[in-house]
């Protein structure tokens, strides 16, 4: 099966960013490793300090036998092999946790010989959230006569807190993750019903042209009859439906362009033109549908030439100018003005219309947008003429804008990239 591109590019960022998100994951699992060592290190070299004090002022000597065991993550015994006091092991204990700034809680106890078995000493919080005396076992260790025992029952929340870091940047990798998924799911669904849409508009305007065709042959001939001709009503009422059938197949034609431009990009046919004759011809046009139109043309110079599709450059132009007529309340004046600005050729389109509403305005090039006024039920369209204009400024790569004149009526304009 041939993926496209965009399934493509899809796919490889959800690999990257599931990448990353692995890997971020498999680092922070080796920080809180390393965290771990480097507790089990400090608690290690504080406990041998207290061991060391223990024995500092008797007659016994250090063993060479390390007496500092890890049972567990968070449990140690210590050997001293000496007898000593419960409240000078709870200082020396303070003094070389802070030292080696270990900061989580943690609780001891020690082996009485008399009674053979563990005597709970206290729970020490250095994080100043102590929980009081924890009823937890220490169990006892064979072959040790004086020794203690060391818990620290928070062990895990403080490796935790400690890569706080990490954990903030791994929670955000998933929820950008999830934003992303959530994002493609939006788009597909997006380009799901497009493509249903583009579809029911293929095959609706389809299944209209067969029968206009019909009615519009249907219709010249009976133009043609001489019962019609001689009869100025019928006549009248037969070139109503003709001019009626030929408006509509316009509008079905314009439908399937855009539809067409949907599914694959308009072909340009570019070639080297002025721009002057190509509009007047256009206006020429216009005025035969619109005799009441008047159009003129500002510029400097008749010979500015660009690079443009004629055809679809000449349906531009009329597109503009068949919009600025009819959004009109009075008499259409329309001015072209035609000038280099900036090293560009600006093209301004400045009528005397209703204009359109500041907070509508950035919506007129929308596919099927048609802004609610005065007009807007008497003008018979889809709201796709200026999409068409907009679609054609895009493929040549040309700005275009629309404002609001000072007075009444709006002013489009396209900025065309020009060399001399």
């Amino acid at each position: 099966m041939k993926i496209n591109k965009l399934n493509s590019i899809i796919l490889l960022g959800l690999v990257a960013i599931i990448s990353i998100l692995v890997a971020q994951l498999l680092w922070t699992k080796e920080a809180f490793t390393l965290e771990q060592k480097k507790l089990s290190q400090k608690t290690h070299i504080a406990l041998l300090e207290v061991a060391r004090k223990l024995y500092k002022g008797t007659n016994h000597e250090l063993p060479a036998q390390n007496p500092v065991q890890k049972i567990a993550n968070d449990y140690y015994i210590v050997n001293i092999d000496n007898d000593f006091e419960p409240d000078i092991l709870e200082f020396y204990l303070k003094t070389e946790f802070k030292k080696m700034n270990i900061t989580t809680d943690f609780e001891y106890a020690m082996y009485n010989c008399q009674s053979d078995e563990m005597i709970y000493g206290n729970y020490i919080s250095l994080s100043q959230k102590g929980k009081g005396k924890q009823s937890v076992h220490f169990p006892k260790h064979k072959n040790l006569v004086y020794y203690f025992a060391i818990r620290f029952p928070n062990e895990t929340s403080y490796l935790f807190s400690s890569m706080r870091f990490w954990f903030v940047l791994s929670i955000a990798l998933i929820l950008i993750l999830l934003i992303y998924v959530y994002s493609i799911f939006t788009l597909l669904q997006q380009k799901k019903y497009s493509e249903l849409q583009r579809d029911f508009i293929n095959n609706m305007t389809h299944e209209f042209k067969t029968p206009l065709s019909s009615i519009l042959i249907a219709s010249k001939y009976l133009s043609e009859q001489n019962p019609i001709k001689e009869d100025k009503k019928l006549h009248t009422y037969t070139n109503i439906i003709i001019n009626q059938s030929h408006k509509l197949n316009h509008h079905i034609e314009k439908i399937l362009n855009i539809a067409r431009s949907d599914s694959a990009p308009l072909e340009l046919k570019k070639e080297t033109i002025a721009i002057v004759p190509i509009i007047q011809e256009t206006i020429e046009n216009i005025q035969l549908k619109y005799p009441e139109a008047s159009i003129k043309i500002e510029t400097l110079s008749n010979d500015y030439q660009i690079e443009t599709d004629v055809f679809h450059f000449t349906n531009l132009v009329y597109n503009l100018l068949d919009n600025a007529v009819k959004y009109c309340n009075e008499k259409p004046e329309i001015t072209i003005k035609i000038a280099i600005e900036s090293a560009c050729l600006k093209l301004a389109f400045i009528d005397n219309g209703i204009g359109i509403s500041t907070k509508n305005i950035s919506f007129i090039f929308d596919k099927f947008y048609r802004a609610k006024n005065e007009k807007s039920n008497e003008v018979t369209g889809f709201g796709l003429g200026l999409y068409y204009v907009k679609e054609i400024c895009n493929l040549h790569n040309w700005k275009i804008k629309a404002e609001n004149n000072s007075t009444n009526g709006m002013t489009i304009t396209l900025s065309i990239p020009y060399k001399k």
